[in-house]
C-alpha cells in the first residue's frame, strides 16, 4: 500500500513539474519576443530573459534527471 502512495505522489510531482515548466517556457518566449520587438535594449530587459531561460533549463534538467516526458508545446 505504500508503494502505491509513493508512485502516486510521485506521478503528482512530475506533473505539476510539467505545468510549471509550460508556464516558464511561456515566459521565457514571452521576454524573448519583447527583447526581439524592443527598440532600446535595456540591460534589465535582457536580465529578465536570461533569468527565465535559466529558471527553465533548471528544471529540464531536474526533468531529464527524473526521467518525465511530456509535451511541453501545449498549453497548459
Amino acid at each position: 500500500m505504500r508503494l502505491k502512495k509513493k508512485y502516486q505522489l510521485r506521478r503528482e510531482y512530475d506533473d505539476s513539474l510539467l505545468l510549471l515548466m509550460k508556464k516558464l517556457r511561456e515566459d521565457w518566449e514571452m521576454s524573448k519576443r519583447i527583447e526581439r520587438s524592443s527598440i532600446e535594449k535595456d540591460g534589465h530587459l535582457f536580465a529578465q530573459t536570461k533569468l527565465a531561460e535559466a529558471k527553465f533549463f533548471y528544471l529540464f534538467k531536474e526533468a531529464r534527471h527524473r526521467n518525465i516526458k511530456g509535451d511541453l508545446t501545449g498549453k497548459y
